[in-house]
């Protein structure tokens, strides 16, 4: 247990990137010392955002489970890097595969992290009381973010809302059920929305449409339409967002905080040492195509014949290498070193929310109110008014289109197991590849590390591994 709780010091405290939230590293102070100052705790909450870019979380592993696992992307080698990105893609995981570790072990740092701003901040003076209830707000829905992750990919998991100082006091409570991860993540999102200002007081900070938006999309998850269509239907009304005019100008790097963004994980070129840039680029680009390239989650051949001639997001989204492979290019090419990206990582946009609110209205029975939000989409897209009328012939063209706008970002697997699809969808998908695989019920979870059961052996393994 104490490999996933983790005590910090204030040394281990990251910055975010981007000048726009960027301070001084910490260095040489001890927590029980530190975060009495508001000084210092904008300090601890620039480190909560920074564990975002870690490995474990966007900063790859994230990205690619939450996408290999399904039809939409591949990996071209699957030994490479000790098949880690193989294992998710061929649904061959093992509990010591590295990637999983790494998700378990850098979302409970920000879980702890998130923990101590949220245990210290209340007994803090701050100039102005609107600045300490946002950052109160941005550390509950950072943390509700995280949580939601690991209930979907693992099932049932330890729950820790408190600031850890001893890490043995964790031992022998194994996990807690689903339902009561996701209770909490509700009220931290609920809270969160109360808390948060209706703008962004610095580009690159969370906001209330954010805390919505997932607090929709967990809603959805769990097949709760009305509640879900509450948070979603107030992004929309609350004129803060809007789909741009061409699709190829959301993922410029040039323009990372455009209307459609409403929350991404900030990565920079060329900043601290070209510490503060992503590898995901290099990790996500075909064999032979930029210097280290590794072929891990690239779009599937069959994905990328789903797009028409007409869809403007076939050169804006993808492309394909001369040998066919295609990639994604959402992620743009670093210019300082192969991994010091500069490209942010989008984890919601309005454009999802507009999906999902369609999807949200079909299943309530409003099929005529769920048509023009698809319609939004499929016409920026170069593409005709859809000519789905009924519920069913609705539900297809909403999963379809979601394939075609969120290439690339994380939604699929996700996607799969929300709506009960994931086994028949990919049974047959392998079956119509010649891949000899058959997934099952054990398949729809990740594998709880072994590292972690071996450190307690209260938390209990998923079945099948």
């Amino acid at each position: 247990m104490k490999k996933y709780i983790i005590l910090l010091v204030a040394a281990c405290w990251l910055t975010a990137c981007e000048e726009d939230l960027y301070q001084t590293p910490l260095t040489e102070k001890v927590s029980a010392n530190f975060f009495k100052t508001e000084t210092e705790i904008e300090e601890a909450v620039n480190g909560v955002y920074a564990t975002l870019q870690l490995n474990g979380l966007y900063g790859l592993y994230i990205p690619a489970i939450s996408e290999l696992p399904s039809d939409n992307t591949f990996d071209e080698v699957p030994a490479n890097d000790n098949g880690i990105f193989g294992q998710m893609d061929e649904f061959t995981m093992i509990t010591g595969n590295e990637g999983v570790a790494a998700i378990w072990r850098d979302s409970y740092l920000a879980i702890q992290r998130a923990n101590v701003v949220l245990n210290r901040i209340e007994a803090v003076s701050f100039t102005k009381a609107e600045t300490q209830t946002a950052r109160t707000g941005e550390m509950k829905f950072i943390r509700a973010l995280v949580y939601f992750n690991l209930v979907r990919l693992f099932g049932d998991v330890p729950l820790v809302v408190e600031e850890t100082v001893n890490p043995y006091d964790y031992f022998g409570k194994g996990r807690n059920a689903r339902a009561a991860v996701y209770q909490q993540i509700e009220q931290d999102l609920v809270e969160a929305v109360a808390e948060l200002p209706a703008s962004a007081t610095q580009k690159g900070r969370i906001f209330k449409t954010a805390a919505q938006t997932l607090l929709g999309t967990v809603y959805l998850t769990q097949q709760r339409y009305a509640e879900a269509k509450t948070q979603l239907d107030a992004v929309v009304g609350s004129g803060k967002h809007k789909l741009l005019d061409n699709a190829e100008d959301v993922f410029l790097t040039t323009n990372e905080y455009n209307a459609e963004i409403i929350f991404a994980v900030q990565f920079a070129s060329g900043v601290n040492g070209n510490r503060e840039g992503s590898g995901a680029f290099q990790q996500f680009s075909p064999s032979g195509t930029v210097s280290g390239a590794k072929g891990h989650n690239l779009p599937t051949r069959s994905f990328y014949a789903l797009y028409g001639d007409n869809d403007l997001r076939k050169a804006a989204y993808v492309g394909a290498t001369s040998a066919g492979v295609p990639f994604c290019k959402k992620l743009k090419l670093p210019t300082t070193a192969p991994n010091d990206g500069g490209s942010d990582w989008v984890v919601l946009r309005y454009a999802d929310v507009l999906l999902m609110l369609a999807e949200v209205e079909n299943e309530l029975g409003n099929t005529p109110a769920a048509v023009p939000l698809l319609d939004q989409v499929r016409v920026r897209a170069g593409l005709s008014a859809t000519t789905a009328t009924t519920q069913a012939e609705l539900r297809e063209a909403i999963g379809l289109e979601r394939r075609l706008e969120l290439i690339g970002e994380g939604h699929r697997w996700f996607d799969l197991l929300r709506t009960g699809k994931a086994i028949s969808t990919m049974n047959a998908w392998f079956a119509a590849q010649s891949i000899p695989i058959t997934i099952s019920d054990k398949n729809l979870l990740m594998p709880i590390p072994q590292s972690q059961v071996d450190t307690d052996p209260a938390l209990s393994q998923n079945p099948g591994y």
